[in-house]
């Protein structure tokens, strides 16, 4: 499974529910303002308990955006490295969303939560109902832009591996006719089309 980068901005969120990220396919990256001298417990506790999967980047000085510079730097390095990845950014701040929509024009995937448990996968994996698990569906392809599946196969692979491969067979077909008869995708043989509705990543 591709590795799911989550980048918080500290200065903007103190985020909840980190312990949904002790998995094996996430790297979290705390960024911390020049001027914040303490972490609460909960996020320190977590990530001691993630080692090295888990890392503070204490920001080098002031000014508006100094923080977001240094998230945009990160991504840049990651993505360089690991151009499979996907990124998380954590922040009510929405002046990340022109960088996202930059990224995505370069096939690279990103999105900005609001909380841990505002993430797509972490959605995904709390998800419980039909309709749940398609609102998380939905909100997976309009965020992947121009790389969304072109075809049935890939599509259903998608959704699968969204779900960690936990779908039985008869769900994934659901979500797929699902999808379908609200308009979402057309099929023309074993080729995809989309027409989403309109929200945020």
């Amino acid at each position: 499974m591709r590795t799911n980068y989550v980048l918080i901005d500290y200065e903007n969120v103190q985020p909840s529910a980190l312990a949904a990220l002790e998995k094996e396919h996430f790297q979290i990256y705390v960024f911390v303002g020049a001027n914040q001298a303490k972490v609460n417990y909960e996020i320190a506790d977590t990530l001691q308990r993630l080692g090295p999967k888990a890392s503070y980047v204490k920001i080098a000085g002031n000014g508006p955006n100094a923080l977001d510079f240094h998230v945009a730097f990160y991504i840049g390095q990651l993505a360089a490295a690991d151009p499979n990845s996907f990124f998380h950014i954590i922040s009510k701040d929405t002046g990340f969303d022109p960088l996202i929509a930059h990224l995505k024009t370069k096939k690279i995937y990103a999105c900005r939560s609001k909380d841990i448990g505002d993430m797509p996968i972490v959605k995904a994996a709390n998800s419980k109902s039909p309709a749940e698990k398609l609102e998380v569906v939905v909100a997976n392809l309009k965020q992947r832009g121009s790389s969304r599946p072109r075809t049935v196969k890939t599509l259903a692979s998608t959704i699968s591996s969204l779900f960690q491969k936990a779908l039985a067979e008869d769900e994934l077909s659901s979500l797929l006719k699902a999808l379908q008869n609200k308009g979402y995708v057309s099929v023309n043989e074993t080729k995809v089309s989309y027409s989403l509705p309109e929200q945020r990543c």
